[in-house]
């Protein structure tokens, strides 16, 4: 378990920008936190590193985003899903088993539909505006 704390959105971006640096073709990144934890903000420093230019935000309502950068970025929020059936009926196996990165928020509610490997990102906002953020099954060394 890795665990880093950030004290601004822009160090919350550059957080990410250092995790996307270290993603391979396959990674799945189970985002977790409540709202405004910083699931989005994050995700913006892992496309940056995924040279993707396009603004990203949250997928709210479209459900899936996807982005084409040095491999595609699926960004995916499960929050308005009843479950993992619902997930699985999206058609998400093409991606998350595909060439790209995908990226998960509100993934507590379909963890049984992901793979092994997935990586488990937490983020918990702070009172004093700062982010706990940990890391759980982490497979790519140190994050520098």
């Amino acid at each position: 378990m890795i665990t880093l704390t950030t004290k601004t959105a822009e160090e919350t971006i550059a957080l990410g920008k250092k995790i996307g640096n270290l993603l391979r073709k396959g990674d799945v990144i189970a985002m977790q936190g409540t709202l405004a934890a910083g699931k989005t903000t994050i995700t913006k420093g892992i496309a940056q590193a995924l040279g993707i230019k396009e603004t990203i935000t949250s997928p709210t309502f479209c459900l899936i985003s996807e982005y084409e950068g040095k491999m595609p970025l699926y960004h995916m929020d499960v929050y308005r899903l009843e479950g993992g059936e619902d997930f699985v009926n999206l058609g998400t196996d093409d991606m998350i088993y595909g060439e790209g990165v995908s990226i998960i928020e509100w993934s507590e509610k379909i963890m049984d539909e992901l793979p092994k490997k997935t990586i488990i990102l937490k983020l918990e906002p702070q009172e004093d505006g700062s982010r706990i953020i940990t890391i759980d099954n982490w497979p790519h060394g140190e994050i520098k």
